[in-house]
């Protein structure tokens, strides 16, 4: 390059740099332009007025923050690198503002320029609104998000204070103070993934999610990927972006298995990896991926007998059954049978529902069923008598006809079919009667226990325990 057009050259470009500055300048809301020390070395005077200032002389030799608080110039001064687009809070709303870098001759960092392009860019309001709305609508949804995957039980949400019930809470809060594996047994509706819950939130992952997957609601094709996570086009049908798993999801926290027994025996190889090793590939990826998590598994299956049968894998089971808790069903707990009640009447009061209240007849016959769905369905038939009933105390009628047929063919198909059924021991046969022939004399008495018991020969607090603690008679 000739010397003349080297001169034109840097001539051209000199023009062109103080052309654009000046355009930029005239049009901007505000300029401020700082040293390497982030002093302020200019500001005009549009600039200094909207942050209080009468000229802009009074900002020079001042720090940038001093003056323009949340100003990420010294980020520009320090990286080099420019920021050309952002949002700015100031006193008098928010400003669309770029930064930029300025080099010595030698390319070093000498300072930094801002422009407020506000006045220029007054078409990007709306799209700052509505950036705005969005942001809060993803913080809120985040917020729901992670509202749902904390802990929502504690010990106190499992109701009871009997032998068996405080023996249950009693090993939950020692699992709960280590990280080793809890498979939780019991019978639909003890409360399982209630207590899930409660071990959760007093544990040292407290803080971090707690995420279920069902391992009986979701289909087997499915269930790998829902448990995995999968990569783009990893099936069929998989989602273009992927998919995250509820592993990833869990990761810091629990993850509750609910229903492990029925989950496939192919799975069961995959879970295993990660209890031993904690790690898992996702579907459709040879990408190994590191977790930390711990898990509560739970299942209605007796599974020593799914193991026996080959229906699960015993090297899963001796993993998971590390803290084994039983809960006992209803029928075996009748002394928590009050405050069970006295709990559900309040929550289905908060729920919107009138407030009642329960006598002992009530309890009488809610004693004598023998609740094949526990606690779930005693929550069930509660709601059920409340919406029923008009009454502002639930009686042994309310009841009763709350249950419906479920009370009629408690006791019919047991005497219909026991002639064809294997003959049972004396003492079961004893109680069943005592228990059948204590319902019908409840029912002849209407619920009034202190009658039933004159016709049955017995005393009234003997017929409560009978009632309430399942004794046979003496």
């Amino acid at each position: 390059m000739r010397r003349q057009d080297l001169n034109d050259y840097l001539r051209v470009r000199g023009r062109a740099i103080q052309s654009l500055f000046d355009t930029i300048e005239a049009n901007s809301e505000g300029t401020v332009i700082v040293d390497r020390n982030l002093r302020i070395v200019w500001m005009n005077e549009r600039y200094a007025k909207r942050f209080g200032l009468d000229s802009g002389e009074q900002a020079i030799g001042r720090v940038c923050e001093e003056v323009i608080p949340g100003s990420l110039l010294r980020r520009v001064v320090n990286s080099g690198e420019p920021i050309l687009l952002d949002l700015l809070d100031t006193p008098q709303g928010p400003m669309v503002v770029m930064r930029l870098p300025i080099h010595g001759d030698g390319g070093e960092v000498i300072g930094a320029i801002g422009f407020a392009l506000l006045d220029e860019l007054n078409g990007l309001a709306p799209l700052v609104t509505r950036f705005s709305r969005m942001q809060n609508a993803l913080d809120s949804a985040r917020r729901s998000l992670e509202h749902a995957r904390r802990a929502k039980y504690g010990f106190s949400h499992y109701v009871g204070n009997g032998p068996a019930s405080l023996e249950v809470k009693r090993r939950a809060r020692r699992a709960a103070g280590v990280e080793a594996a809890v498979l939780l047994l019991g019978e639909t509706g003890t409360g399982k993934e209630l207590l899930a819950h409660a071990i959760h939130g007093a544990s040292s992952r407290a803080g971090g999610p707690f995420v279920s997957v069902n391992a009986a609601a979701i289909p087997a094709s499915l269930l790998e990927a829902e448990f995995f996570g999968a990569v783009a086009g990893a099936y069929t049908g998989a989602e273009r972006k992927g998919r995250c798993g509820k592993l990833k999801l869990a990761e810091g926290g629990t993850l509750f298995l609910d229903e492990i027994g029925d989950m496939p025996l192919e799975l069961q190889a995959k879970l295993l990896r990660v209890l031993q090793e904690k790690e898992f590939e996702p579907l459709g990826s040879n990408q190994v991926i590191r977790c930390d998590i711990r898990i509560i598994a739970a299942t209605s299956r007796d599974l020593e007998a799914a193991v026996a049968n080959g229906e699960f894998r015993a090297d899963l089971y001796y993993r998971l059954n590390v803290l084994p808790i039983t809960l006992p069903p209803l029928r075996e707990r009748l002394e928590d049978l009050p405050a069970l009640c006295e709990s559900i009447l309040e929550r289905l009061q908060q729920e919107g529902a009138p407030a009642v209240e329960i006598d002992q007849g009530a309890l009488a016959c809610l004693a004598a069923h023998r609740w094949p769905g526990n606690v779930r369905e005693l929550g069930n038939i509660l709601e059920r008598a409340v919406l029923l009933s008009d009454a502002a105390v639930l009686d042994y009628r309310a009841v009763a006809e709350a249950m419906g047929q479920r009370v009629a063919k408690s006791t019919q198909p047991a005497r219909m079919h026991a002639r064809r059924i294997a003959v049972e021991p004396l003492a079961v046969a004893r109680e069943r009667f005592e228990r059948d022939h204590i319902k019908e004399a409840l029912n002849q008495c209407d619920g009034r226990v202190e009658q039933a018991a004159r016709r049955l020969g017995i005393g009234r607090s003997t017929l409560y325990k009978k009632i309430l603690r399942g004794e046979s008679p003496g």
